[in-house]
């Protein structure tokens, strides 16, 4: 497997020096800043991820304050009690994207905000504990109990949350198959842990964290 060094110096190389790399990486939230994140916005990034994925994103996005507005602020109490009327009027709102399976799932994920909060005192305070050695098993409980939140609309909700996290986008899945990590798109358990793996052992190498790494990743391969 080759090493982060090798991959950074590649990643500076063709971003045209230190700098010019450094500037388009990000660090993820503290465990404290991550507990102190309202349960509405966890809701609300989830619901973002959710309606983004197989979307154009620009369109979610002109249309975020109208998703605001339908879903009560992302209020998790309110949403997860939301009925069949409800889901059938969001379902005819102009105001968000009318899909019926992502309304059902929103609903689904603020009845999932709040057992967090009944378990832990707060989504915040769930998240806050994620190790980011220990990421995937964040992914699969993302997945057996989420809705519609497994693949890459897992792993954006965690980045945009600011959770400590890799995509495995075309760049970073190109990346890892050049380090020799992978032969080709982790979509298996088994493929996601040696991905896990390759990046515990870059983390321990560097001192950079997976979202760091992961940016990395992506801007060392050609676009």
């Amino acid at each position: 497997m080759g090493s982060f060094k090798t991959i950074r110096a590649r990643a500076v190389k063709r971003q045209g020096g230190e700098a010019a790399l450094t500037v388009q990486l990000q660090k993820p939230k503290s465990a404290a800043a991550l507990k102190k994140i309202p349960d509405d916005r966890w809701l609300a990034a989830m619901t973002k991820s959710v309606f983004q994925a197989g979307f154009v994103w620009k369109v979610i996005e002109a249309k975020w304050d109208g998703f605001e507005e339908a879903f009560d602020g992302f209020n998790p109490h309110r949403v997860a009690f939301y009925s069949g009327d409800d889901m059938g009027r969001l379902a005819s709102d102009t105001r968000i994207v009318r899909n019926g399976a992502k309304i059902k799932a929103t609903v689904e994920n603020a009845r999932f905000i709040v057992e967090l909060i009944k378990e832990h005192g707060s989504a915040g305070a769930f998240f806050a504990t994620s190790r980011p050695e220990n990421y995937v098993d964040l992914l699969e409980t993302l997945k057996k109990r989420g809705s519609r939140l497994s693949g890459a609309s897992a792993q954006y909700f965690f980045r945009f949350a600011g959770v400590d996290s890799f995509i495995t986008s075309p760049s970073v899945t190109a990346a890892l198959i050049k380090a020799g990590v992978i032969d080709k798109p982790p979509t298996s358990a088994k493929a996601l842990r040696a991905v896990q793996a390759a990046f515990n052992i870059w983390q321990e190498e560097s001192g950079c964290s997976l979202t760091e790494i992961s940016r990395v990743l992506a801007l060392s391969i050609d676009a």
